[in-house]
């Protein structure tokens, strides 16, 4: 009588071998070929032959029941990340002045702890390119929180940035404006409206510097990113000023009819978009004020009114 771990064995080579190439042995051609997880072992289970031996086994090790479990008792490490001067791959000495049981360590102990940790972040760096690379990583990181992006802006960013640090267009320009103005790109290269006006505030450097940076790195390294389309700022700004669902379909049908006529060229699109709004809010009966909408979109009220007229005479009222 076979035991049940066996049986249960079978089965799931069985499931395996439907969806994969049936295995044989040929000794006595026999399709009853099992694992052994134990001896890391591909057996024939009619006559006994050995097929393979020392089988690496890459299933988990332990049962886990959600993600945080999975990650603790993952065989790897964490996944490569272009937000590190690194890459992720550094090794990284814990804080805790705990051992593996969990219990304090001796006064010597601390003070040797202390000694390679102060030398771990030293040996981080080896040359001035990567202590470039490391600063201007961790600004982008600050700047993007503070931004509320993703973290794939924040990846592309990270790529950005090191692509002008390869082709040496940080030469005679200053890390932090190198690095706001690959954020601004990487936010509209990945469609998230941020105004170059926002990403001023969170910046260091004036917005002259991060505009005048952003347009050469774009032309050096070939963007080609495509004008900002108003109609993104639209959900955001409605959000702020809490608008409804039909505010913001009538901003935006405002916006496509005006920028059929030819409208938008030329114009900001975060003063398009705010005009458009503050027009759809009257049309659909939630007042809200140019100064309320103004301060949404940081724009001036006269932008607003300019484009509200604009907007207006497109759409055929008076």
């Amino acid at each position: 009588m076979e035991r049940p771990s066996r049986e249960r064995q079978r089965e799931s080579e069985s499931e395996s071998e439907s969806a994969e190439e049936v295995l044989t042995c040929p000794e006595c051609n026999s399709d009853e070929v099992v694992t052994d997880d134990d001896q890391g072992e591909l057996v024939c289970d009619d006559c006994g032959l050995v097929l393979d031996e020392r089988q690496i086994d890459r299933g988990p090790e332990w049962r886990a029941f959600n993600h945080s479990e999975r990650q603790s008792k993952s065989r790897v490490g964490a996944p490569i990340t272009e937000t590190m001067h690194d890459r992720g791959l550094t090794t990284t000495i814990d804080w805790k002045d705990k051992d593996a049981y969990g219990r304090s360590l001796s006064s010597e102990k601390r003070s040797q702890m202390h000694r390679l940790r102060k030398w771990q972040e030293r040996i981080r760096t080896k040359d001035a390119g990567e202590r470039n690379l490391q600063f201007a990583l961790s600004e982008v990181d600050r700047m993007a929180s503070a931004l509320g992006v993703p973290r794939s802006v924040r990846e592309v960013a990270s790529v950005i940035y090191r692509r002008a640090l390869n082709e040496d267009l940080i030469r005679g320009r200053s890390i932090e404006g190198v690095a706001t103005a690959a954020l601004y790109a990487a936010c509209r290269q990945e469609g998230i409206p941020r105004s170059l006006d926002e990403v001023a505030e969170v910046s260091r450097v004036p917005q002259k510097e991060i505009g005048r940076t952003y347009r050469y790195i774009s032309q050096e390294l070939g963007l080609e990113l495509k004008p900002v389309d108003p109609k993104q700022f639209v959900p955001r700004f409605a959000s702020e000023l809490g608008l409804s669902e039909e505010v913001q379909s009538k901003a935006t049908e405002i916006i496509d009819v005006s920028a059929e006529q030819g409208l938008l060229s030329g114009k900001s699109p975060t003063g398009f978009a705010a005009a458009a709004i503050y027009a759809a809010s009257l049309l659909c009966n939630e007042k809200k004020t140019q100064r309320e909408v103004a301060d949404v979109a940081q724009v001036t009220e006269v932008t607003i009114r300019n484009r509200y007229q604009e907007q207006i005479e497109a759409m055929g009222f008076r």
